[in-house]
């Protein structure tokens, strides 16, 4: 066995998990797309796969962080059917513009993050009963709010927060062209080409931590795995931005995960306060003692996940066109099995922002895949648990071999 061949063994089991994840949800994706009879890939699929999650997604991004400090929030699915609840009675019963609600509602999300953080961070009451207080309190909440009734609808102006799409900049012709190229009906040359720069970003983003690597002498991944991931991903993204391009092009709830992901990937890689995070979930006495302020940064991250759950909550109530007093419910669930199956510890301290999203697709896969065979929530619900136990089980191997 040569040493690249060695190398490269070497790297994947001790990245066995990223690596995993990624092929994983390839798998999946491949066997839905198989058994659905190439239902799953279509773009009006694809679009509604996105629109399905993109709230899941959201909620996942602020539930890592809060994971990570070494915590748990059962509240965010109640945070988020009130806040929707919140929106509606502004929106639909005051006639409050739509430009003044959505501040509104995300500061409430940020004041109900904050409250549950301040119990958490400086009385010490565990961030599990705190958060299933909250989830109580908030459910009561948008069921008196919305008076036990789903009120609705919203005006566009409220809808394109979830339902709305990218418009076209380039010339109708062009569209026009790559339609009849394609064999399509229509051709968002705009979302193709976001969709492309997108790709070029990742390939570049790579190549750059890797040089960084190299310049400060860590150990690189070797370049035959490299390339394969990085053209795996990029190409999964061109594919896909294709797929919607033959359709109604990118929706914006897209393009404000996209901003999203990459905003918090960058905080928890590369500032400071990203690596405080870490080290308070890893060791939250040494990390006081080192001179972080665990208390605030506790605090902090409640109120990112309250705010995140309110636009979780607005994009919800778009979507649906309507809040209902059951929004959300035990959504929470799928949120924090995002999490975990994305390779988040319970015990704080490790988690990738990547690894969450992934995991958020794998189970939104999940549900759609099962959808369109027509399998039952029962069924459903049962296959979801066991994929859930099936990835901690299979962190928890992987943790106690190498150690």
């Amino acid at each position: 066995m040569d040493t690249q061949t060695k190398g490269i063994k070497a790297h994947l089991a001790a990245h066995m998990r990223d690596f995993g994840l990624l092929f994983a949800l390839i798998a999946i994706m491949v066997f839905f797309q198989i058994v659905t009879g190439g239902t799953l890939m279509r773009p009006v699929n694809i679009t509604n796969l996105f629109l399905q999650n993109s709230y899941v997604i959201i909620m996942a991004l602020g539930m890592l962080i809060v994971i990570v400090a070494g915590h748990i929030d059962l509240s965010v699915g109640s945070v988020m059917g009130f806040v929707g609840a919140l929106a509606a009675v502004l929106i639909v019963h005051y006639n409050m513009p739509v430009a003044v609600t959505v501040p509104i509602c995300l500061i409430a999300g940020a004041a109900i993050g904050g409250a549950q953080g301040y119990f958490v961070a400086y009385w010490r009451i565990p961030s599990f009963i705190v958060t299933l207080a909250g989830m109580l309190v908030f459910r009561g909440l948008s069921l008196w709010l919305l008076e036990g009734q789903s009120v609705g609808p919203f005006p566009k102006s409220f809808q394109i927060i979830s339902t709305g799409f990218v418009p076209e900049l380039f010339p109708a012709s062009w569209g026009e062209g790559l339609a009849m190229l394609f064999d399509a009906r229509k051709f968002n040359v705009l979302s193709f080409a976001l969709g492309l720069a997108a790709a070029a970003a990742v390939i570049r983003m790579g190549l750059q931590a890797r040089k960084r690597d190299m310049d400060y002498g860590i150990e690189s991944e070797p370049a035959g795995l490299f390339w394969t991931r990085t053209l795996i991903v990029s190409a999964a993204i061109v594919f896909l931005m294709f797929k919607l391009s033959t359709f109604r092009g990118l929706p914006n709830v897209v393009v404000t995960m996209g901003v999203l992901i990459m905003i918090y990937a960058f905080v928890t890689e590369r500032t400071v306060i990203g690596r405080r995070i870490y080290a308070l979930g890893g060791n939250e006495k040494a990390a006081k003692l080192s001179g972080i302020k665990t208390e605030r940064l506790t605090f902090l991250a409640f109120v990112n996940m309250g705010v995140l759950a309110a636009l979780a909550g607005l994009v919800f109530a778009a979507r649906l066109n309507t809040a209902t007093p059951k929004a959300g419910f035990s959504l929470e669930l799928d949120v924090i099995a995002a999490v975990f199956i994305g390779g988040a510890s319970m015990s704080g301290g490790s988690g990738k922002i990547i690894g969450a999203v992934v995991g958020a697709f794998i189970m939104g896969v999940m549900n759609n895949g099962m959808s369109i065979m027509g399998i039952g929530i029962d069924y459903q619900q049962v296959i979801k648990g066991l994929v859930l136990l099936a990835a901690v089980f299979f962190d928890v191997y992987n943790k106690n071999k190498q150690g």
